[in-house]
């Protein structure tokens, strides 16, 4: 019985050292560490219902905000159709460089 709450403690102290300032809710990030640290049960507790902004994995949003088709997060560039369209545009550039005769080397040298 001495196990959970002293884990559940050091769990609760380190989760809310490794919390930016600006992420904690309701008191400064220094007293949630002497609420954790002094109320041994039910400071731990209190910081994790209460003491930290927590968002999900999905971008913010639970599972009744999911949609099918529609991307919440990164996007792999094969599978991102604005990168996939700047290669083609890069590679449209390259094919207008080459056609008209101009090329990253061909400079005109600056007049005297």
């Amino acid at each position: 019985m001495f196990i959970v709450p002293l884990a559940l403690t050091i769990y609760a102290f380190i989760d809310c050292l490794n919390t930016s300032e600006e992420d904690t809710k309701h008191l400064p990030k220094i007293a949630w560490v002497f609420i954790i640290l002094l109320f041994w049960i039910v400071g731990p507790v209190v910081w994790l219902v209460a003491g930290k902004t927590r968002q999900n994995a999905a971008g913010g949003t639970g599972p009744a905000g999911w949609q099918r088709g529609r991307r919440q997060q990164w996007v792999a560039p094969d599978d991102n159709p604005d990168f996939l369209n700047s290669l083609k545009d890069q590679e449209r550039e390259e094919q207008e460089r080459r056609e008209g005769g101009k090329g990253p080397d061909d400079k005109i040298p600056p007049a005297s």
